[in-house]
């Protein structure tokens, strides 16, 4: 063989082997976690400037983008606006093939209404958590759901809904310094990661305050109210900071969904190793 041929022969060879070691290394590794997560606040499943209560749309947008991990708010639970035999988070659950869980934030026409998180992942551990209100008592009561997902036998996390007061700023900062304080006192051995409608956008005093603590899957985020021209931005989805260096965003989207809610939802893509 002449030596152009071995040098070509060898040029080919290492080709080969870097794709096969490209393809390696982009490759699904063992241990790491795919975590499809949306947030949502729902309007109760009643479509803006409608006057019926629409499940079915919420349902599509939820299957649609495909999540395993849910976070909705303003859900009904058997009132008499939404339906007195109607559970909003159950009924969503149940079509999607998911797991549920509610947490009540008030009484409300005879039944319950609050967030809830609807999960692919066994629940375990629910709590439901009062957000403080004391800068404006009159507000209306807020909460922290949270509960662990079990990825596998040996692989948990802590995830939550919530959803902060929309009357008052100062309200708000006692809610998520609550929050903060509320994942601080579970420890480090669960990861913590939230979704939420915080009713305040980046840069805010209240956003700035969940930014010390948690990284939010987006940077330059998309507005997502109000839902026909969003103009502002105030769902997010976010993770303790800690876990930086297991976590990695591949994807971060606001749904263009103009029916179904007064809000867009918001969905992440996050690698979990």
């Amino acid at each position: 063989m002449s030596r152009k041929r071995i040098l070509i022969f060898g040029l080919c060879m290492w080709f080969v082997g870097f794709q096969m070691d490209f393809a390696f290394a982009q490759a699904p590794k063992a241990g790491v976690d795919t975590l499809r997560i949306l947030t949502y606040n729902v309007h109760h499943c009643n479509p803006p400037g409608k006057t019926i209560i629409d499940v079915p749309a919420i349902i599509n947008v939820v299957k649609q983008s495909n999540a395993s991990i849910v976070a909705l708010q303003e859900i009904d639970v058997n009132t008499s606006r939404s339906g007195k035999e109607l559970n909003e988070a159950e009924a969503i659950a149940k079509a999607c093939g998911m797991y549920f869980c509610f947490g009540k934030a008030l009484d409300y026409a005879g039944g319950g209404y609050g967030v809830a998180i609807l999960s692919k992942f066994p629940i375990s551990e629910v709590q439901c958590y009062n957000l403080p209100k004391d800068a404006k008592p009159q507000s209306e009561q807020r909460v922290l759901l949270t509960a662990k997902l079990s990825l596998s036998d040996k692989k948990q996390i802590r995830f939550a809904s919530t959803h902060l007061d929309v009357e008052s700023a100062e309200n708000r900062a006692l809610q998520i310094n609550e929050i903060i304080k509320i994942k601080k006192a579970g420890g480090n051995k669960v990861p913590f990661l939230i979704g939420g409608d915080f009713n305040d956008t980046p840069n805010s005093l209240v956003i700035n305050l969940l930014d010390k603590d948690f990284q939010r899957s987006c940077l330059d985020c998309e507005p997502t109210v109000p839902q026909d021209i969003p103009n502002q931005t105030i769902d997010f989805i976010a993770f303790e900071k800690r876990l930086i260096k297991k976590i990695v965003v591949v994807k971060h989207t606001v749904i263009e969904d103009t029916y179904a809610s007064d809000h867009r939802p918001v969905y992440a893509e996050l690698l979990y190793r």
